[in-house]
């Protein structure tokens, strides 16, 4: 009997947890804005994903001074050709796989080492919570750019670099979000009965604090990684990012900024690629926080 009751007590959440995610997914899907952010994001990671089927890697550095500044569309370079030859499509397929890693690498490790932080401080207290949260304020009162600016120059113009300095720039706000949601969690009866059973800290931090914060860092992560992907371009056109010749939207950008005069097209499509880029996430964002919203009733 005993065996029964446990089973079905693990059907009843497994249907519940089931039920949850679909009807997640019934409010995001309404959303008409947000599906298509989310359709033009598979579309550009089909893209990074089968970059090198599209065009070869080789393409994109390799240099044709006779080639210089096709006309999009001329001579089979659909997007036309650089100042040093270089097809401009060719590098936007590949760049894309720079720009996206930078992007979302800087999100997801800043919601593993914040998350860590914020779920400690939170959960601890005292004197703990206010050691963390003062280093997080004193970092957080640096102007992103400028932190990130000075890290770069400090180890180096690289596309590692510019990872771990986008790491740090975002740790603090995925800290002072979980911290806030293990704030609202920690006096509740579940806790306490999790201590009372003699569950560890460790576990109760993972298994019932961080849980509660899932649906506020899924939203800022959303539209954080189209911030990320801007500021690395913002990075790279300064020259202080990801370096020649390996491909970058924002690289693309500082090393066109002389032709684009006579030549926008140079600056046009690796900034319609940043552009839509960005676009999508925050459609996807937008639609993300309406739907695990759970306020909002239709």
């Amino acid at each position: 009997m005993t065996d029964i009751i446990a089973s079905n007590t693990e059907l009843r959440k497994k249907l519940k947890k089931k039920s949850q995610v679909a009807e997640i997914w019934r409010r995001f899907r309404k959303n008409k804005t947000a599906m298509v952010g989310l359709f033009i994001f598979v579309f550009i990671m089909l893209v990074v994903i089968f970059a090198d089927a599209i065009v070869p890697y080789s393409v994109s550095i390799s240099q044709k001074i006779s080639a210089r500044f096709i006309s999009p569309g001329q001579d089979g370079h659909l997007f036309g050709t650089d100042n040093f030859g270089r097809d401009i499509m060719a590098r936007i397929v590949h760049g894309s796989r720079n720009s996206l890693l930078v992007g979302l690498g800087a999100v997801v490790c800043g919601i593993v080492i914040g998350g860590l932080l914020g779920s400690v401080a939170g959960f601890y207290g005292g004197t703990v919570d206010s050691v963390i949260v003062r280093t997080l304020d004193t970092v957080m009162c640096i102007p992103l750019m400028l932190l990130v600016l000075s890290i770069v120059a400090a180890l180096g113009a690289s596309l590692v670099n510019v990872l771990i300095a986008m790491m740090i720039a975002n740790v603090p706000m995925y800290a002072r979000i979980v911290r806030a949601a293990v704030l609202s969690v920690v006096g509740q009866d579940y806790i306490e009965a999790a201590k009372a059973c003699g569950t560890s800290n460790f576990m109760i931090i993972l298994r019932h604090v961080i849980p509660n914060a899932i649906g506020p860092i899924i939203v800022q992560a959303t539209m954080a990684v189209g911030t990320m992907i801007i500021n690395a371009a913002g990075i790279s056109f300064l020259g202080m990012g990801i370096q020649p010749p390996t491909p970058e939207w924002g690289a693309m950008l500082n090393e066109a900024k002389s032709y684009m005069i006579n030549y926008p097209y140079t600056v046009i499509f690796p900034g319609l690629a940043i552009g839509l880029t960005a676009l999508s996430l925050n459609l996807m964002g937008d639609g993300l926080r309406d739907a695990l919203d759970p306020k909002l009733k239709d």
